[in-house]
């Protein structure tokens, strides 16, 4: 049990990782998976597991018809998938809803995970971490450093080259959209681009908000 719980209505930053540094995103076919699992199971109880969801012709409109009227359990609004974690920022809409949501989509990930190479055991370095999310400044700064994260860890220069984050979302550069961000972030797309990539060559400079996030 945690000792507060999560709160309905709130925005929380939650983050989780493989155990020991633990690749687990291994290709395109892997983070691909992980996003459409992000967006199935932020509704409650699908009709269908995720496996057989897959196997569906017609996906689209199967999700339209049975799962995108159903209950949501949490809303995504930042995300950034990195081969050894996760970083979200999610609001919760039902009581436990990130908690039963959480559970869900690290499960399903571990089982895909395990069958296909060919693994048992844990995944994921025991529960998720979470902090809460307390004003418009805090919002601002941790969309950056979530965002961030790719150039940070030297995986790509730039980080519009990442394309397993939001960013590209809230640039308005991206068709399907997966975060409900626009009621939260004050910024225009071009602006909200300079405020991020303006960092991105000194990465130093985000310690003097470190005490925001969970690193």
């Amino acid at each position: 049990m945690r000792k507060e719980p999560l709160i309905k209505g709130c925005l929380y930053h939650i983050f989780t990782k493989s155990i020991a540094g633990y690749k687990i995103f291994r290709s395109h076919q892997d983070y691909s998976r992980m996003l459409e699992m992000i967006k199935f199971y932020s509704f409650e109880k699908p009709p269908v597991k995720f496996s057989i969801y897959q196997t569906l012709e017609g996906r689209d409109e199967f999700f339209r018809k049975n799962l995108s009227n159903r209950k949501s359990l949490i809303s995504i609004v930042t995300y950034c998938l990195m081969p050894t974690h996760i970083h979200m920022i999610l609001v919760q809409l039902e009581d436990k809803g990130i908690s039963i949501y959480m559970k869900n989509l690290l499960d399903s990930y571990t089982r895909y995970f395990n069958i296909k190479n060919e693994r048992k055991g844990p995944l994921w370095q025991g529960r998720f971490k979470s902090v809460l999310v307390k004003g418009d400044e805090q919002f601002l700064h941790l969309t950056r450093y979530i965002h961030l994260n790719p150039t940070s860890e030297h995986i790509v220069e730039e980080v519009n080259q990442w394309p397993y984050s939001s960013y590209h979302e809230y640039l308005g550069k991206k068709k399907e959209q997966l975060c409900n961000f626009t009621s939260y972030l004050n910024m225009e797309p071009e602006d909200y681009r300079i405020f991020v990539e303006e960092r991105q060559e000194d990465q130093k400079k985000l310690s003097d908000i470190k005490h925001l996030f969970l690193e």
